[in-house]
């Protein structure tokens, strides 16, 4: 026979149906649980049943669920009344039942206000009604800041720059409840392939920070007041342009910062896949571009990366002959890349070659008078 307590187990399970039935206005339907657990087949215990079923009921405590009985002629038990359903007749009832009478009431509130200020929220939270519940302390808040972005969709502020009666942190403490609010409210604004709050919500953030080198003393002189080692914010980075035409992509720091001085031309950091972070760079798309990497697997695969940005992108010293003078046995870290790179022939076979034994040749084991040799031939 069915417990009290599994009753409180399935009466659980219907919470959130009937959260949804309050969103949607519609009027209260008795919340039915069957009965189709058979009672134990000796007297005691099934009376022993009985008492436990009963003691959890409206019959017993004033309010809950109320029983339906069948009777049915058991070979074990002779003529007997069994439990044939639950039902729960009034919300009064469900709710005081699973002690959710003061949350309900605080969900009607909020639901209220929700709707009152944007009706479109009507599907999220019908869909999620325990977004509302477990935000219930923080809604005036939260259509706060709600509210302020349908009245400016594209701020282009940081977020303790918002004009938003709200505490400091708010907002950063409660991202993924306004994330998805503000989704459907400014759905037109949002950008969409952008994961990141800050971006997707037109909001200023931290930036990556692009590091370079002037290589050119009289660009450096001309442009920048003789500075020759600048950090930008990548956004300003993308749209900077420097008088030369040669761009080298340096991903170890020590090989960045003893590149050696070279005509029309500046080094960048890339530090590793972050390179993707300089794709929209005006300068780099008309600049003769040179990648250097670490030769191991990955080296390659992010050669091929900016590659698929910048297209006339070459590498430099990652060639076969450098590889095997250089190379002292050193092991790499496993590839599982399958797709086809943006590789020439030889970076093709140097890669499949070394990603095979995973073997690595880091970038500073490259002796300077190579570095420099290679420069002066390319000039």
């Amino acid at each position: 026979m069915i417990t009290a307590t599994e009753i409180k187990k399935k009466a659980e399970r219907k919470y959130q149906d009937y959260l949804r039935s309050i969103v949607a206005c519609e009027p209260f339907e008795p919340i039915i649980i069957i009965c189709d657990k058979k009672p134990s087949a000796t007297i005691v215990e099934y009376e022993k049943e009985l008492r436990n079923i009963r003691s959890l009921s409206k019959e017993v405590k004033g309010f809950g669920y109320t029983l339906e009985w069948k009777k049915v002629n058991s070979k074990a038990l002779g003529l007997q009344e069994f439990p044939d359903r639950v039902l729960f007749d009034s919300s009064e009832d469900f709710e005081r039942f699973l002690g959710k009478t003061n949350e309900v009431k605080n969900f009607r509130n909020n639901v209220s206000k929700i709707l009152n200020s944007f009706p479109a929220l009507k599907s999220l939270i019908e869909k999620y009604p325990m977004k509302v519940v477990d935000n219930a302390d923080l809604w005036d808040d939260l259509l706060k800041v709600v509210t302020y972005f349908a009245e400016n969709p594209c701020p282009n502020l940081y977020i303790r720059e918002l004009p938003i009666e709200v505490h400091t942190k708010f907002i950063e403490h409660n991202k993924p409840i306004i994330h998805e609010l503000l989704d459907v409210v400014i759905a037109p604004f949002v950008c969409e392939e952008e994961k990141d709050f800050e971006r997707r919500f037109n909001l200023k953030y931290s930036e990556p920070i692009v590091r370079m080198r002037i290589l050119d003393s009289d660009v450096a002189s001309s442009c920048f007041n003789g500075v020759n080692d600048i950090s930008v914010p990548v956004s300003q980075f993308c749209n900077l342009s420097i008088p030369v035409s040669k761009v080298f992509v340096v991903e170890n720091l020590v090989n960045f910062l003893t590149f050696p001085q070279v005509s029309d031309a500046v080094v960048i950091w890339g530090k590793g896949y972050a390179v993707s972070a300089v794709k929209e760079s005006v300068m780099l798309k008309s600049s003769t571009l040179y990648y250097w990497g670490d030769l191991d697997a990955q080296g390659f695969e992010i050669l091929s990366q900016f590659r698929g940005y910048f297209p006339q992108t070459q590498s430099f010293l990652m060639d076969r002959n450098t590889f095997d003078t250089y190379f002292e046995g050193d092991s790499g870290t496993h590839s599982n890349v399958s797709v086809e790179l943006r590789l020439t022939e030889d970076e093709k076979y140097l890669y499949d070659y070394i990603k095979k034994n995973n073997f690595r040749l880091e970038q500073e084991k490259i002796t300077q008078s190579l570095v420099v040799k290679t420069i002066n031939l390319q000039n």
